[in-house]
């Protein structure tokens, strides 16, 4: 079944654009015991770490939102360890249409193979972006060895999520198992989006330590919004709550990382910013609405 929207925009209270599918309801999760655990302490996770697409489609369904649903395809960098099916995802998706948006995600790490699978789950399956995670994934997403991807992405009009910043995951671990976070310093996908004007990149989290170079692509380049997903908004750097209620008011998306975050702490907290009246309904839902073409 090939995913096509039909969430009714002007009921939903909320658009989610970042939150994680990492089990196929069995006994298979996207990453191995040790990374989920670590994650989950380092979050202090309140719910499971490890929902269905069922799962989600339930919780914001009951809230009255809609919410970007994926997982991160990390094979190579976890020495072969599969993820969630980006195809199961999307055939769910689909089932779920009034409140579930699904993204893909592929290993950058194989790039011929990469791209076929992003045509393939954009042309076949109805994905609406694609979730990339540099330090999971372990790749640079500066290098040119991986600009097929986004080429794919840009004319199949696919959105690039790009998480950036620090990870709680391998967080606590003997060498952070190995993850390095150099990967998801925003500036190397400025390179990406001054070569791809065409590709709509979000990318993800407040950039903890990089905030600032978050907040100066945005600003400097057209292609560049920010979602604010994985940490509590009282947590934000003070500079990033200035830039989102002024300068980056229609730039700005709410996300959570539920289940690693839950929706409504993360609006309990964003309340308590002080941000301007009129730029909190474009933040929450109406942003992005408009980058996700619905």
């Amino acid at each position: 079944m090939r995913y096509e929207p039909a969430i009714d925009t002007a009921t939903i209270t909320a658009l989610d654009v970042h939150t994680h599918v990492e089990s196929d309801g069995h006994d298979h999760t996207s990453l191995d015991d040790e990374l989920l655990a670590a994650s989950a302490d380092y979050f202090r996770a309140a719910v499971p770490r490890t929902p269905t697409v069922a799962d989600l489609a339930a919780y914001y369904r009951e809230r009255s939102m809609a919410a970007v649903i994926f997982t991160v395809d990390a094979t190579t960098a976890l020495g072969g360890h599969p993820p969630v099916s980006s195809e199961m995802i999307a055939e769910q998706a689909a089932e779920h249409n009034d409140t579930l948006i699904p993204f893909g995600s592929v290993d950058p790490r194989r790039p011929a193979e990469a791209v076929a699978r992003i045509r393939e789950l954009a042309t076949d399956y109805g994905v609406r972006g694609m979730k990339f995670h540099p330090s999971l994934q372990g790749f640079d997403p500066s290098e040119r060895e991986y600009y097929g991807l986004y080429e794919a992405c840009a004319e199949l009009g696919l959105v690039a999520l790009f998480h950036t910043g620090q990870t709680g995951i391998g967080a606590g671990l003997p060498g952070g198992r190995g993850i390095k976070l150099r990967y998801s310093d925003p500036m190397l996908l400025d390179d990406v989006a001054a070569d791809f004007p065409d590709l709509t990149m979000i990318l993800a989290h407040p950039s903890v330590p990089w905030a600032d170079s978050s907040i100066s692509i945005a600003t400097h380049k057209a292609n560049v919004y920010l979602d604010l997903s994985g940490w509590s908004p009282k947590y934000f750097p003070p500079q990033l709550v200035r830039a989102i209620g002024s300068i980056l008011k229609d730039k700005a998306l709410f996300g959570s990382d539920f289940p690693l975050i839950t929706p409504e702490r993360w609006m309990r907290d964003f309340e308590d910013l002080g941000i301007r009246p009129e730029a909190v309904p474009l933040i929450m839902k109406d942003n992005a609405v408009r980058v996700l073409g619905l």
